[in-house]
């Protein structure tokens, strides 16, 4: 089977490769999925150049620890483990698992996979995996969310972004989401009660307050924040600059909690793990119109350093969709 792999850190059109590997067999408890569309996410981008240096240790000192490459995806289901009664030979289903850039990857029944709503297309299922289950991890469980409260989505045009304001208003929440220009009708489609265009107005200097903000862009220092937090608000961080060879996003959350050790405010940092219930939740939100994949744009799986490039250079719209 080919599939995507890289034996060195660096960018990605020097290490990304696509070779022919083994296909994998599924054990008693695992499906094999031919996968119709997978996706990029940062941390795919991080995975590849090695970035941050301080995680090095958890991906591999010299070498990657994974050969593999890639999350989610979306497909339909070859094979499953005698172990296995809810999923069956050609059902189409998507979720997450490393090695998702690849025709066939094998994943564990119980965890992050689901079937796939009928009205969802291969493509827009695989948009969904990691951003959008950071964005309800965030939210809900992070957050604390509840309906009625005032959230604020700093960086609201990117793939967990875009994920953050529809799940904030299928939460019941009172969205502000800020975004430069171009990004504006975006969140305005998304339902955003509030779009705040940051070019041309700062909204840390907005009488607004909200209970919870989730910073994704990570542009702003916690000091500025804070101006529009309520006392007992909750600032969930996802995301920040990646500059810093070093830390990358890390030192933004590093300097955050600094900043907030005399304040009533609570700083969360968090990764997003793939649970089976979030999966299920996701897809029932897609099957009922409360939640849609925003797509930037799609490459096939041959041109995929071109899309972990275009990842790197800067902020997709949405997600970075690959076809297999």
């Amino acid at each position: 089977m080919k599939a995507a792999v890289r034996e060195r850190f660096g960018s990605p059109e020097n290490v990304v490769e696509l070779r022919e590997i083994e296909m994998p067999v599924p054990e008693d408890d695992e499906v094999l999925v031919r996968i119709r569309a997978s996706s990029v996410n940062i941390a795919d981008w991080y995975g590849v150049t090695g970035r941050p240096w301080v995680t090095r240790p958890t991906r591999g000192l010299r070498r990657p620890k994974e050969l593999r490459l890639g999350i989610d995806y979306a497909g339909t289901v070859e094979a499953v483990g005698k172990g296995v009664s809810e999923f069956a030979e050609g059902d189409d289903v998507f979720g997450g698992r490393t090695g998702a850039w690849g025709e066939y990857v094998v994943a564990k029944a119980h965890r992050g996979i689901t079937h796939k709503p009928a009205s969802v297309t291969f493509e827009q299922a695989a948009a969904v995996g990691t951003a959008a289950i950071t964005a309800l991890q965030a939210l809900r469980d992070q957050g604390g969310m509840q309906p009625g409260q005032r959230v604020l989505i700093h960086g609201a045009s990117g793939g967990v972004g875009t994920y953050a304001v529809q799940v904030a208003k299928a939460l019941g929440g009172h969205v502000t989401a800020v975004c430069s220009t171009p990004n504006v009708e975006i969140a305005r489609s998304l339902g955003a009660d509030r779009v705040v265009d940051y070019t041309q107005e700062d909204f840390t200097r907005s009488d607004e307050r909200y209970h919870i903000a989730l910073d994704i862009a990570g542009t702003r220092p916690f000091i500025h924040l804070r101006r529009v937090l309520e006392p007992n608000a909750t600032v969930v961080i996802v995301g920040g600059p990646r500059a810093n060879r070093l830390l990358g996003p890390l030192g933004h959350l590093a300097r955050s909690r600094v900043s907030a050790l005399r304040a009533g405010q609570r700083i969360v940092f968090f990764l997003a793990q793939f649970h089976k219930e979030d999966m299920e939740t996701l897809r029932d939100l897609l099957a009922e119109g409360k939640v849609a994949p925003v797509t930037d744009s799609v490459y096939p799986l041959e041109r995929i350093a071109e899309a972990l490039r275009h990842m790197g250079e800067g902020h997709p719209r949405g997600k970075i969709v690959v076809t297999v």
